[in-house]
């Protein structure tokens, strides 16, 4: 079988270039075609992939500043034509599941969300922080790019969600049903401690929309412990409202993280995402995640299995959740056994058992 993956750009890494991962190792000979792909931002590994880019890449300042094109990609990706393909799968979280096929060719979008400046500017500009003059550029353009890309949806031959949340979107959205399979965790790079220290833990980047303010101020009137590892431009302003309880650890490396979860409390996830990977590596590492019942985190974590959640997205209501929270209600090992279940060879099987069900042919790894 002849197989295409198709990504939306290449000059970060996020929780898309998890999912990437884990199709290239699914299909490792198939070409990964991209708006932009900028070498030296992205692993070492992809530089073995066959990385096929469009006319985008060429661009002046868009590795750096790709969202001062954003108009540019559905043009980019609605003139790629890919014949000769068996299969392409489009891990989609922008334009990517525009590219052209031919009638042979069975499309099977990988959905992380649809595109948010296109359905949700507002809420888009403020997360990324995108400049006001390429807000004011799109906002006149917003019918056009919505149906475009429903236009595009319309093209796919199925369509595959991430969580719930995303399922419901695709329908509100496009009008086409889609089956959840979630995405990709690498649980084996976590494992439960023989104890735990006395804090609590946020791993995040500081973003308005991560909600870290929230645990900030909870954890600042509850005197309680909490250490923040990640770095982000809010970072400024959520030390200046923390206690001297707070701690910010900026960016911890990657072969340090296992142990600092492993090690804590409980593991607070306060933001409103489509799914989540941080709570999952929390609960592979044993630890219960005490979470605000929303978007993904109602598929993730079970309630007085895995962890507990919180109803409002306020301090007041985190702080109720931290103070009924006791660890002692919780096993580890069963935590650990939950998150399993999100584990990418999970994933791997679930997509090699969809793709054969829609294309009609049994797949050999």
């Amino acid at each position: 079988m002849r197989v295409a993956i198709v990504h939306d750009w290449l000059n970060q890494i996020g929780g898309a270039e998890g999912v990437l991962d884990a199709l290239v190792e699914m299909f490792p000979s198939a070409p990964v075609y991209t708006s932009i792909y900028w070498p030296d931002a992205m692993p070492a590994a992809y530089r073995r992939w066959d990385i096929r880019t469009t006319w985008l890449d060429r661009l002046p300042g868009i590795h750096r500043h790709h969202q001062r094109y954003l108009l540019l990609y559905p043009p980019a990706f609605g003139g790629l034509r890919l014949e000769g393909y068996d299969l392409v799968l489009s891990n989609k979280s922008a334009f990517c599941l525009g590219v052209q096929t031919s009638p042979k060719t069975h499309h099977v979008c990988y959905c992380l969300t649809p595109t948010r400046f296109v359905w949700d500017l507002e809420t888009y500009v403020g997360r990324e922080q995108v400049s006001g003059l390429v807000r004011g550029a799109v906002r006149p353009f917003l019918r056009w790019l919505q149906r475009w890309e429903r236009s595009a949806a319309s093209r796919v031959d199925d369509f595959v969600a991430i969580s719930g949340e995303v399922q419901a979107r695709i329908q509100r959205l496009y009008g086409r049903q889609s089956v959840v399979i979630y995405p990709p965790v690498s649980t084996a790079r976590f494992a439960p401690s023989r104890g735990h220290d006395d804090y609590f833990l946020i791993v995040s980047r500081l973003i308005p929309y991560k909600r870290i303010d929230l645990a900030v101020q909870a954890f600042t009137r509850l005197g309680l412990p909490l250490w923040i590892a990640g770095d982000g431009r809010d970072r400024q302003s959520l030390e200046a409202m923390a206690g001297p309880n707070v701690h910010f650890l900026g960016r911890v490396p990657d072969e340090e993280l296992g142990l600092l979860l492993a090690r804590c409390r409980a593991f607070v996830f306060p933001g409103l995402e489509d799914f989540g990977i941080a709570p999952v590596e929390a609960m592979a590492a044993g630890r219960p995640v005490i979470a605000y019942a929303g978007g993904g985190a109602l598929e993730s974590v079970a309630e007085g299995i895995s962890g507990v959640l919180f109803r409002e997205q306020t301090p007041e209501s985190l702080a109720g959740a931290v103070t009924r929270f006791d660890e002692a209600d919780f096993d580890p090992a069963v935590i650990r056994a939950h998150a399993a279940k999100f584990d990418i060879s999970v994933f791997k099987s679930r997509m090699q058992a969809f793709i054969e069900a829609v294309v009609g042919e049994r797949l050999s790894f």
